[in-house]
């Protein structure tokens, strides 16, 4: 049984092999035709026609010429085309077939010395079996071609019947003995084609390996960087606010750097978390229509205070028609594009010191919608603008002194390859840079409504929601209580899934928080008990807190959740989930997106 999947390629292997072999046998042919010669101008001799012989001489030596020129062809640039190799070989054998019934058509005349010369021809045609046994191809052409006419020459003649059977056999034992020559030949090719490919996956692992080791290896110097440095800052301002060492309490510029760190941290976090999920192929990403004027909008703003801050100014151009369009919409996740944006607005801002950023969005006549945020910075050299692209990649020369991961770029593309768009950018030193995201634009489609847009930090409803709250974790339990209580809910707290059933039995709940993980019954199983529980609470929306893990959250939302939040949680992200988790029924778990 080959390695090989593919019965094509597999059988190209085969014949590309036999054409090797034959073709290392063509010299040996030609010196043995060319040893041979002498005893066929010997037997020439005796033929009573001089001129005849003279011309067959001069045939067989154009052949010889040809032949050799053939030989040193494939020796040099053989064609890669397989079928051509195939047809050139055959020929090539033809060309001593055809010398084969040269021999037989001159020992017509040849008098006394014809049935010498037709065994002679005999035994050329064993020749061309032995030689093109490698090729079944040319096996079965070639051979029967150069045996019949010296087998038509001997069985023609009454007197050489006994000759003519003794030849019929050897050149018939002859083609049974090269069949299963090829046969072997075949098996040996075979088994060099799996020797091959299991060299090739065996290089693909070993590559993919190496891969996966840099990547795990950047991955541990990346956050030891960045969590040093944000829990180190962390760490000095809760020593001051515990009193330690005899410090003042933290001032607020303190505080601020120290929320800033953090911050910095979480978001390296996820995107190192992101960036592994989409390299494994099991990141999920949503694909319905929005308006990405709206978030463009939206994300300027976000971004307008901090460019004004270091005197930078960040405007918004929109297509007039675009602006003005009533229908249309990308096709996409919101939340991914998001990112994306996000992250290439704060770069634009991040890394430009003076000037200006602008972000422009059109609609192109090739069906994309193009939003390109062109800055002033220092720019990139095309080197290093490839560099940055690269995972875990950050240019010394721009980014010295700014946090950062080195993944915000090269997320970015896998984002947008996998809603069918592209990132493209170009950059020149001293000048500035632009960054362009393309993606699909369907004109009949219509924006889902954001329930969340300009929402940020804001309680998600109208009203204060009963918050059923399972976690076994008691700092993340008390974090996530914080967060909720300052967004206005009133909170009850289970510290596993089966107290969490319990308390769903016994009181009505708005929305429900579970966590993916826990002890004695995960996440998938409360939800599932607490949905067949037939109260008011099995019907509320659920969201699934889980540690980023794709099969995590495609468990969750099988098990009954409606959306899922990745750890550690945000303000934002929690008042993004509960408002996403509100304005949802139970949707099919490919549409639920995971809340950043």
């Amino acid at each position: 049984m080959t390695v090989s999947s593919d019965p094509a390629r597999a059988g190209d292997s085969l014949t590309l092999q036999s054409l090797e072999t034959q073709r290392g046998l063509l010299p040996y042919a030609l010196a043995l035709f060319g040893v041979s010669l002498p005893i066929y101008v010997w037997a020439g001799s005796f033929a009573p026609n001089s001129t005849w012989m003279a011309a067959t001489f001069a045939i067989f030596a154009i052949n010889w010429g040809a032949f050799y020129a053939v030989v040193n062809w494939l020796n040099g640039e053989a064609p890669r085309d397989i079928k051509a190799r195939v047809r050139v070989h055959i020929l090539s054998g033809l060309l001593w077939a055809g010398a084969c019934a040269q021999i037989a058509a001159f020992a017509e005349g040849a008098g006394p010395a014809r049935e010498s010369l037709l065994m002679i021809a005999v035994a050329g045609a064993v020749v061309c079996f032995f030689f093109t046994a490698p090729s079944l191809p040319g096996l079965l052409i070639v051979g029967p071609a150069a045996a019949a006419a010296p087998l038509a020459g001997l069985f023609r003649a009454q007197d050489h019947r006994p000759e003519a059977m003794l030849a019929w056999a050897a050149l018939a034992l002859t083609m049974a003995l090269c069949l299963i020559l090829n046969r072997l030949l075949r098996g040996q090719f075979a088994m060099a084609a799996d020797r091959e490919a299991l060299i090739e996956q065996r290089a693909d692992s070993l590559a993919r390996a190496e891969r996966l080791a840099r990547s795990k290896s950047d991955i541990v110097a990346t956050l030891s960087h960045e969590i040093r440095n944000g829990l180190s800052g962390v760490t000095h301002v809760l020593a001051a606010a515990a009193g330690q060492g005899g410090r003042a309490a933290p001032s607020r510029d303190q505080l601020t750097a120290a929320l800033a760190a953090t911050q910095d941290l979480v978001a390296v976090l996820n995107a190192t978390l992101d960036s592994e999920t989409a390299e494994a192929g099991h990141l999920v990403i949503d694909r319905e229509p929005f308006d990405p004027v709206s978030l463009l909008r939206e994300l300027v703003l976000l971004n307008r205070p901090l460019a004004a801050a270091k005197g930078v100014e960040l405007v918004l151009h929109v297509e007039t028609a675009l602006d003005r369009a009533s229908l249309g919409a990308v096709i996409g996740d919101q939340t991914r594009a998001r990112q994306v944006l996000a992250n290439l607005i704060g770069n634009a801002v991040k890394y430009t010191v003076r000037g200006r950023v602008e972000a422009r969005i059109e609609r192109r006549d090739d069906g994309l919608i193009a939003i390109a945020i062109a800055d002033t910075g220092p720019g990139l050299t095309p080197e290093e603008l490839d560099r940055a692209f690269e995972p875990f990649q950050r240019i010394a020369r721009t980014g010295a002194g700014v946090p950062g991961a080195g993944l915000g770029l090269s997320l970015a593309r896998q984002l947008t390859q996998l809603m069918g768009g592209a990132v493209k950018a170009h950059s020149a030193p001293g000048v500035g840079s632009c960054f362009t995201l393309e993606l699909p634009w369907t004109d009949d489609a219509q924006p889902r409504v954001d329930e969340t847009a300009g929402r940020r930090g804001a309680a998600p409803t109208d009203r204060a929601l009963r918050v059923l709250v399972a976690e076994d974790d008691p700092l993340n339990a008390a974090m996530l209580r914080a967060i909720l209580e300052q967004l206005g809910h009133q909170v009850v707290a289970a510290n596993n899934g089966q107290r969490a059933i319990e308390l769903a039995q016994l009181a009505d709940f708005d929305l429900l928080m579970i966590d993916g993980r826990m002890p004695q019954m995960d996440g998938p199983q409360t939800m599932r008990a607490i949905r067949a529980l037939g109260s008011a609470a099995s019907r509320a929306p659920i969201i699934a807190m889980i540690d980023g893990d794709a099969d995590e959250a495609r468990d969750c939302l099988d098990g009954g959740a409606d959306t899922v939040l990745r750890k550690p949680v945000t303000v934002a992200s929690v008042a993004r989930a509960l408002a996403d988790a509100a304005a949802r029924t139970r949707a099919p778990a490919s549409s639920v997106r995971s809340a950043a």
